[in-house]
């Protein structure tokens, strides 16, 4: 009854139970990029994981148990982007907690024990639909829950050398989602705060991100079509990447999140793209 009471007050006037110590360590253990932060930046960490434990339920597919190790690890690589970026409503900081709000379309999170597979169709130009089978390791849906499956999760440590995160990949998909009308799709332009890399103007600053954006996944086209057809380097980043803007805006902040070093040297455009978006607290 009180964690109910909890969930459905304004966070300012929440008081989460605070996250058991070990079971942080233990988390930190498991991830080494969340060990990297500094202390600040792990205790605010740690709050926004009260808050979202709170607000989101956890739901195990095929008689897969939710324990709090489990949770706390979604948590902490969901609310990760989630450490210095501004609400979606620009409220100037009033309240930190308020980042949440990207991710206050839904509630569940599903979690498979491994892979999950979905029925796609879709037509091609002469009106002909096809149907076919999609292996997901993870989806995010608009208004609609997450799933991801546990299998990939579990990696996230062992993957970050890669630039690879399942967990980040669906929830930026989710803050890419936020703002669609009924019918679109995301395209790889979240919403963006007032003021980003000093323009004046809204329009400024869609530009300046559509612009670097479309640069920069060109430019990963043209280098993984190179390898596949002449042999040449095959791209750091999952191919997956080249599949669309939204994908590509997704895979790539993965890599930007659990391995900036690397990232800086492979994007250093979407570094500062990135920086002014998600680090808008220090821009």
């Amino acid at each position: 009854m009180v964690r109910l009471l909890q969930r459905w007050l304004p966070r300012r006037w929440r008081s989460p139970q605070p996250l058991p110590a070990a079971l942080w360590r233990e988390t930190q253990a498991q991830h080494p990029f969340l060990a990297e932060l500094t202390a600040t930046e792990q205790s605010h960490l740690q709050q926004l994981c009260s808050h979202f434990l709170l607000e989101k339920e956890f739901h195990g597919a095929h008689g897969l148990k939710i324990t709090d190790t489990m949770a706390l690890s979604i948590a902490a690589q969901a609310c990760l982007p989630l450490l210095h970026i501004a609400s979606p409503a620009d409220r100037d900081h009033q309240n930190p907690m308020d980042a949440l709000d990207w991710y206050d379309d839904f509630v569940g999170i599903v979690v498979q024990p491994g892979a999950a597979v979905a029925m796609r169709e879709t037509a091609d130009a002469a009106g002909v639909v096809h149907r076919y089978r999609e292996v997901l390791a993870g989806e995010a849906m608009d208004r609609g829950p997450v799933m991801l499956s546990w299998e990939e999760v579990a990696q996230a440590g062992q993957t970050a050398t890669s630039g690879n995160n399942v967990v980040i990949h669906e929830f930026v998909h989710k803050m890419d989602m936020r703002g669609m009308q009924a019918g679109e799709t995301p395209d790889g332009a979240p919403v963006l705060p007032q003021g980003l890399w000093g323009a004046t103007r809204p329009a400024q600053a869609r530009k300046h991100w559509r612009d670097t954006m479309s640069i920069a996944f060109t430019q990963f086209r043209e280098t993984l079509s190179l390898a596949e057809r002449f042999g040449g380097e095959r791209p750091w980043l999952d191919s997956y990447a080249a599949k669309d803007p939204a994908e590509f805006f997704a895979v790539t902040c993965e890599a930007y999140f659990v391995n900036r070093e690397r990232f800086a040297l492979e994007f250093p455009t979407l570094l500062s793209l990135y920086d002014g978006f998600f680090r808008a607290d220090q821009a």
